[in-house]
């Protein structure tokens, strides 16, 4: 007996000292914890005086980490063991006035090369996820929905429902940009069901009739259908676009959360668990200084809702967190930042659309959505009387030439390196001095991305396990800089 007992003694020393060597070299997910830089960094800078847009720079050779501390220079660690949300994509909105821009202004040459300067990571920016209209929004060439009839007719079997109007030039384009990045995801979202489901009988403006709740239900239902059948699968919708605001101008409609809540808890989610749907049911959509809205439907309607949808014009990113910390099995999704005269380009826009960048996924956005991919030179075309939005990139529908705004260059900071799938990871963040977001890509490579927010060019220290490297970053500046892992 003595001897089994010191063999199963010695076994679980044995077993301990296996298991102790295995935990020092292992994370519970079975990473190596000693992890390092393979190779060198590259390095893709722009400056708000614009002398450099997205450009690539000299690569950096990472050394043995220093245990050497210089005050004057700021320290940033990249830490892939601690992990956050994973990203779904980046990117901004095909729509009716940026699909019809890009489709029939530009001859085919223009089309391909800029569709590839959107949509490819090598060629361009990467861009990985839409957030497309259901019908027309404000920028449009006339107010549409996909069951349009006769003023004082209705249409409750949805006979009449169609999305030809798309297959014009919108799908198209979708298809096209499928074609060059197959990882994107299409969300979307209704500005405003069509006219005779609401009570204004109009698309601007009312609410929802509640003998409409399963209708329009249905309605979505055959949009996600007929958007399959033209090879477009969509990952995910809102109910409402901005559901406390009635535009009088351009398509929308007032929804409460209760209203949203009952929407979806007693006609669209069973009817999409019924049809065997498992396209993503986002709520609210709408700014951040409202975080009782999500939170009633959430509440309400949780079991059908993965998350929130948000938008940037009021409040500040923290109300993901706020979300997320009382929801934590629910995710945020950022999909609307529109630049515009409100913040000119370049500098201010540049500030402001990489401080979206960085604290929006920081806050658990896992996307980062633009406004319209493309305007013309009026910052239409629109149903607006006067447009004050900039799309990321501008067409000139006289001159039939194109120019990429600065919406263009801060959206391929991120959009260009950051791979859907890939999860925010932790690193070093001075807030309003040297703001950082990192992320591991799917392919294990490590994505760094820095804004400078002062006037005064930083030294930077980056350690990433048993590697370091230097950068010195202008004021007003932003980097990407990407390693192998």
């Amino acid at each position: 007996m003595k001897k089994r007992g010191n063999l199963r003694h010695n076994f679980l020393i044995f077993l301990s000292i296996i298991l102790a060597t295995s935990c020092s070299l292992y994370g519970g997910d079975g990473t190596t914890m000693n992890y390092r830089i393979n190779g060198d960094v590259e390095v893709w800078l722009t400056t708000s005086n614009q002398k450099n847009l997205l450009s690539q720079q000299p690569v950096i050779s990472a050394f043995e980490k220093s245990n050497k501390i210089d005050e004057s220079v700021t320290q940033i660690e990249v830490n892939p063991e601690i992990t956050y949300q994973e990203m779904d994509g980046f990117g901004a909105s095909l729509t009716d006035a940026s699909a019809w821009l890009i489709y029939n202004i530009l001859d085919e040459k223009q089309q391909k090369e800029l569709m590839y300067e959107l949509f490819s990571s090598e060629n361009g920016i990467g861009i990985s996820f839409l957030r497309q209209p259901m019908g027309a929004s404000d920028f449009a060439l006339k107010m549409y929905t996909y069951d349009d009839v006769p003023q004082g007719e209705e249409d409750f079997e949805l006979k009449y429902f169609s999305i030809d109007h798309d297959k014009e030039y919108i799908i198209p384009l979708i298809k096209k940009a499928i074609e060059i990045n197959p990882d994107l995801k299409v969300m979307a979202s209704p500005w405003s069901p069509p006219a005779w489901m609401k009570t204004s009988r109009s698309l601007i403006g009312g609410s929802l009739r509640e003998e409409c709740y399963d209708v329009y239900a249905r309605y979505f239902v055959e949009f996600i259908k007929a958007y399959e059948k033209e090879g477009i699968p969509i990952y995910a919708i809102t109910v409402q676009n901005e559901p406390l605001y009635v535009p009088k101008e351009y398509p929308g409609m007032f929804m409460s959360p209760e209203a949203q809540a009952i929407f979806i808890n007693e006609y669209l989610g069973p009817l999409f668990k019924k049809e065997n749907i498992d396209t993503l049911i986002l709520c609210y959509d709408h700014n951040w200084d409202n975080i009782e809205y999500p939170e009633i439907v959430l509440k309400k309607a949780g079991k059908y809702v993965a998350g929130t949808a948000w938008h940037v014009y009021g409040g500040d990113h923290s109300a993901m967190t706020k979300i997320k910390e009382k929801f934590p099995d629910k995710e945020a999704w950022l999909t609307e930042a529109s630049g515009g005269e409100w913040v000119p380009p370049f500098f201010d826009a540049f500030a402001d659309q990489m401080t979206h960048i960085i604290r929006g996924t920081r806050n658990f956005a896992k996307s980062i959505v633009w406004w319209n991919m493309a305007l013309d030179q009026n910052n239409g075309p629109t149903v607006l009387k006067h447009s004050t939005c900039r799309g990321i990139v501008t067409i000139d529908t006289d001159k039939k030439d194109i120019t990429y705004n600065v919406d263009y260059y801060t959206m391929g900071h991120i959009s260009k390196f950051v791979q859907p799938g890939a999860y925010r990871i932790e690193s070093t963040n001075i807030q309003s001095i040297i703001e950082t977001t990192a992320f591991k890509n799917p392919d294990n490579s490590i994505v760094l991305i820095v804004y400078n927010r002062t006037n005064n060019n930083k030294k930077l220290s980056i350690t990433y396990g048993d590697s370091e490297f230097n950068y010195t970053l202008r004021g007003k500046s932003a980097v990407t800089f990407i390693w192998n892992n």
